[in-house]
């Protein structure tokens, strides 16, 4: 089945830096866009970034441009999100995301999160 699992979250000082790794397993990982997520200012959470499958492309959020980069390893299996210079609001839960599309709809895939807490 399909499993995402996170890690490199930890404590870091504001203006320092930080890498996420997401590790998947039990899909074709090569074949599909990755997300990067974070609580939102709401109940939702807030797409943070996004790489395609091959890499080709990638979206930021404007809270991040500049500062937060994502990258895939398809032989690996796995996506990173690199942080650099984190600020406070940076702190929270980081989930990494798949979504996928079935002939009965799409469903999303999420890893237990990986907590990042930017110290000021």
């Amino acid at each position: 089945q399909v499993q995402l699992v996170e890690s490199g979250g930890g404590l870091v000082q504001a203006g320092g830096s930080l890498r996420l790794s997401c590790a998947a397993s039990g899909f074709f990982f090569s074949n599909y866009a990755m997300n990067w997520y974070r609580p939102g200012p709401g109940k939702d959470r807030e797409l943070v970034t996004r790489i395609s499958s091959t890499a080709a492309s990638t979206n930021y959020a404007d809270s991040v441009k500049g500062r937060f980069t994502i990258s895939r390893d398809n032989a690996k299996n796995t996506v990173y999100l690199q942080m650099n210079s984190p600020k406070p609001d940076d702190t929270g839960v980081y989930f990494c995301n798949t979504r996928h599309t079935y002939t009965y709809g799409s469903r999303d895939y999420w890893g237990q999160g990986t907590q990042v807490t930017v110290s000021s």
